[in-house]
């Protein structure tokens, strides 16, 4: 995995990397997977990579800053995928996490005053894949195919 350093920045030019997870919580009735509403979009949590840390170690601040989950479960360690450039090289890369509990609640961000966030859900899979945008659902479906063979 490349260091953090080399993730933000692209043989090139510089791109912009943000990082997060798609957090499913298992159950009887399915995989639920977690999405956050903001400006109207669904997406996962995510958030920019800071200078000094890696994007896993983002990813972990920002599901944290956004949703106040702490107890996840990394079954399948970093793997991860990124989505195609979006922007002017902005790329995003998600894990995969596991919440047992799904007690999401959405903190206020002390400099914004509010939550980053309007709404949290979660949804079963095609409802899921339904409401992201497209350069996100390859990466949903990616985590949807792992999860399928999960036991834990």
């Amino acid at each position: 995995m490349p260091s953090s350093s080399a993730a933000r920045r692209s043989p090139g030019g510089a791109r912009s990397l943000s990082a997060g997870a798609v957090i499913v919580r298992p159950g009887g009735a399915g995989p639920r997977y977690l999405l956050l509403r903001a400006f109207g979009y669904w997406d996962f949590p995510k958030g920019l990579v800071e200078p000094g840390e890696t994007p896993f170690q983002a990813a972990l601040r920002e599901i944290r800053e956004e949703t106040g989950l702490e107890d996840l479960e990394f079954p399948w360690g970093e793997a991860c995928r990124e989505t195609p450039p979006y922007g002017p090289g902005k790329v995003a890369r998600y894990y995969l996490a596991v919440s047992r509990t799904g007690d999401v609640h959405l903190p206020v961000n002390p400099e914004l005053g509010h939550p980053e966030h309007d709404e949290f859900r979660w949804l079963a899979y095609p409802e899921a894949r339904a409401r992201l945008a497209e350069r996100v659902r390859p990466v949903l479906d990616w985590a949807h195919g792992l999860v399928a063979g999960y036991t834990g």
